[in-house]
């Protein structure tokens, strides 16, 4: 890996950079809402089963992007397809936006400028998935380490919103994450291969529930 390409990385990682992932709580809200996240190991099932739906569903996508960036248009299409849940659709669309207009304020690359054009234009979805694929692929970031950086801002995101929330402080957040290293490994190993064609949920039941964030009395997150 180029030094210039693993700082470009360190710093796509780094909770500083405005990308708006913090504003989603990847359902966990909705979760401990409705008393389906109780404990340290329904936090840890939860967190388990929304990755493994990130690979499966959310991660064909980047690769697809990642793989041929002049496609983003049909994958954008197809994912906006697949998202029926209008909380995760939504989400989705915000953090898509989010992350290509950060990163054309960021980057000086053309292609990342009309991604963020793109992004603006009426009637685009700009799904998080497929930006983040074509976006990552015009930085030069290598696929397989796109994939990971994808995994691993997933369950960044989802820890830092069990902190917010008050599941768990900082210090047990971290040892969660910590422990979920081979879950990355299994994810990104059994999913970087898959075609959007494949793209499925296989944890419906945070799906399920994390749909129900609109209807929480208060709430501290968009998701």
């Amino acid at each position: 890996m180029a030094a210039a390409t693993r700082w470009r990385i360190l710093q796509l990682a780094d909770s500083a950079f405005p990308a708006g992932g913090f504003a989603h709580s990847a359902g966990l809200e909705a979760a401990v809402h409705l008393g389906e996240v109780r404990n340290a190991d329904r936090l840890d099932a939860h967190v388990r089963g929304y990755l493994w739906n990130v690979g499966g569903a959310s991660l064909p996508f980047v690769a697809a992007a990642h793989d041929d960036p002049s496609a983003v248009d049909e994958l954008d299409t197809r994912i906006d397809a697949t998202l029926t849940g209008h909380v995760a659709n939504r989400a989705s669309r915000t953090q898509g936006r989010a992350f290509v207009a950060t990163c054309a304020q960021v980057f000086d690359d053309p292609a990342i400028a009309a991604l963020a054009a793109r992004a603006r234009e009426p009637g685009v979805p700009a799904h998080f998935a497929p930006a983040f694929g074509a976006a990552l692929c015009a930085l030069g970031v290598e696929r397989r380490e796109t994939l990971a950086l994808y995994l691993f801002l997933a369950l960044r995101s989802v820890t830092s919103a069990a902190v917010r929330i008050g599941v768990v402080g900082p210090h047990e957040a971290q040892r969660l994450q910590r422990s979920h290293d081979p879950t990355l490994d299994a994810i990104l190993g059994e999913c970087e291969g898959l075609r959007p064609a494949a793209a499925a949920t296989v944890s419906p039941l945070v799906d399920i529930v994390g749909a129900t964030h609109d209807r929480l009395y208060t709430r501290l997150f968009q998701s």
